[in-house]
C-alpha cells in the first residue's frame, strides 16, 4: 500500500462540521498540516440555504460559501474535493477512497454527514426524483423547473416544506405527501403542524396526510407521478423526497467502531477507534437536554458546537460537550426558530396569537421548559434560551402572556 500522503489530520466531510474543525483547529494555534477530503467537488458551502435561498435564486452558490478559496489556501488546510472515502484502517492511521487513493493521518475527523434517505419502491432512481443534500440536487432540480408544473413532495419534514414554500411561490402545483397524521411531526408538537398546515395549503398547496406511496410512475422515461396505496395517482413532472438521512457512517463501523443509527461518541466527540473523532449528523451522541439519552442531531449548531469540542481536545484544551440545540426554518414570510428538544414533552403553552402569524410554542415537562418553537418572535426565541438551558419551573399562566418578558421569568 503506497500513501499517497499523511497529514497531522484529516477531516473526512466539507460541511459545516468539517469546514468548522479546520476553522477551530488555526483559531487555537494549530500548526500541524490539515487536510480536508470531500465528496463534492466544491470547496465547503451552507446546507440550509439548499431548500431556501439557493432554491429560490435569491443567494448565488458563491454567497453560501462557508468561506472563499482565499481562505482555506491561507491557513494552509489542503482542500481534497471530489473523493469518497471508502476504508479506514485504525491501525495504519490511514483512509483510502473509492478510486484507490490513500492518505495517512495522526488524528482523523469524521464530519461525513449523511446522504437523502432514498425510496425504495419501483420508480425511485426515475429522472424526475430528487433528494435535496448537496448543490447537484438542487442545481438538477433547477433545471427541469421549466418543463415542470406539477410537483409532489413526498415528506412533510422542514426539507419537504420549505422546498414546497419555494416551489409555491414559483407558481408550481405543489402537493405534499407525508404518512404521518401531521407534518413536522417528529420535530414539533401539533399547534405548530397544523399552523404550518394552514399556511401551506393557504399557500395553495395541497398538504395530503396519512397517505403511503406505492411507486413512481414513469412516461417515456421520466417521472409522471406518485402512485398512492389505494390507486389513486398524483400526476407530477417532478418528485422531491424529503425522508431524512442516512448517517455517512459505513467506513467507520466496518473498522470496529461502536454505533447505530450513527457512530458513538463520547462528550469529547471521540469515537470507539483510537485518534478517530466524529461531529455532526453522523454523531451519536448522549445529550443533555434529550435527558442524557443517545441522539443524533441534525443541525449546523450540533456541528459547529461539536466540531470545536474536538478542536479543543486535539489541541489539549479539553472541555465536554453541553451546547443547547437550536435550529431554523424559513417557509414563505415565516421564520420558525426552535431552541432545545420538544421530544417527551407532557405539555405546551401558546404564547401569543397563532392567527396574528407571531408567536411562540412553550414545550414543558413536569412543568419545566425544554423547548420552544418561535414564529416571527425573535425576542421570546433569544430569551427563552435560558429558560431552557435552566430548565426553569414558570407558571403557565405568565409563559402565555406575550405581555411579560420571558427574561423577567428566569
Amino acid at each position: 500500500m503506497r500513501v499517497a500522503a499523511t497529514y497531522d489530520v484529516v477531516i473526512v466531510g466539507a460541511g459545516h462540521g468539517g469546514a468548522q474543525a479546520a476553522i477551530a483547529l488555526r483559531q487555537r494555534k494549530f500548526e500541524g498540516s490539515i487536510a480536508m477530503i470531500g465528496e463534492e467537488p466544491e470547496i465547503p458551502y451552507e446546507r440550509p440555504p439548499l431548500s431556501k435561498d439557493y432554491f429560490s435564486g435569491e443567494k448565488t452558490f458563491d454567497r453560501i460559501l462557508i468561506r472563499p478559496a482565499a481562505f482555506w489556501e491561507e491557513r494552509n488546510v489542503a482542500m481534497l474535493t471530489g473523493r469518497r472515502v471508502a476504508k479506514v484502517d485504525p491501525a495504519a492511521h490511514t483512509v483510502s477512497t473509492e478510486d484507490g487513493e490513500t492518505i495517512g493521518y495522526g488524528e482523523l475527523i469524521w464530519a461525513a454527514g449523511g446522504h437523502a434517505r432514498r425510496l425504495t419502491c419501483a420508480g425511485h432512481d426515475l429522472i424526475g426524483v430528487h433528494g435535496v443534500r448537496t448543490r447537484a440536487d438542487v442545481d438538477r432540480m433547477m433545471g427541469e423547473l421549466a418543463s415542470t408544473e406539477k410537483v409532489a413532495v413526498i415528506g412533510g419534514g422542514y426539507i419537504g416544506l420549505e422546498a414546497a414554500a419555494v416551489l409555491a411561490k414559483f407558481g408550481k402545483q405543489v402537493t405534499v405527501l407525508e404518512a404521518q397524521d401531521r407534518v413536522l411531526a417528529r420535530v414539533a408538537g401539533e399547534p405548530l403542524s397544523r399552523f404550518y398546515e394552514a399556511e401551506h395549503r393557504a399557500h395553495g398547496v395541497d398538504v395530503r396526510l396519512g397517505v403511503i406511496v406505492e411507486c413512481i410512475e414513469e412516461k417515456n422515461g421520466r417521472a409522471a407521478g406518485v402512485r398512492l396505496a389505494g390507486g389513486e395517482l398524483v400526476e407530477a413532472e417532478m418528485v422531491i423526497v424529503g425522508i431524512g438521512i442516512v448517517p455517512a457512517v459505513e467506513p467507520l463501523m466496518a473498522a470496529g467502531a461502536r454505533g447505530g443509527n450513527g457512530v458513538a461518541v463520547d462528550e469529547h466527540g471521540r469515537t470507539s477507534l483510537p485518534h478517530i473523532f466524529a461531529i455532526g449528523d453522523c454523531a451519536m451522541h448522549a445529550n443533555a437536554f434529550a435527558e442524557g439519552l443517545p441522539i443524533r442531531l441534525e443541525s449546523v449548531q450540533n456541528a459547529n458546537d461539536l466540531a470545536t469540542t474536538v478542536a479543543r481536545a486535539i489541541t489539549g484544551d479539553e472541555e465536554p460537550y453541553n451546547s443547547v440545540p437550536w435550529f431554523w426554518s424559513n417557509q414563505y414570510d415565516l421564520r420558525l426558530q426552535t431552541v432545545g428538544l420538544s421530544s417527551g414533552h407532557d405539555s405546551t403553552v401558546t404564547r401569543g396569537d397563532i392567527a396574528s402569524r407571531s408567536f411562540s410554542i412553550v414545550y414543558l415537562k413536569q412543568g419545566h421548559v425544554v423547548a420552544l418553537d418561535c414564529v416571527n418572535a425573535v425576542k421570546d426565541y433569544v430569551q427563552g434560551k435560558a429558560l431552557v438551558v435552566g430548565r426553569v419551573a414558570v407558571d403557565p399562566a405568565k409563559l402565555a402572556d406575550p405581555g411579560i418578558p420571558l427574561k423577567s421569568l428566569i
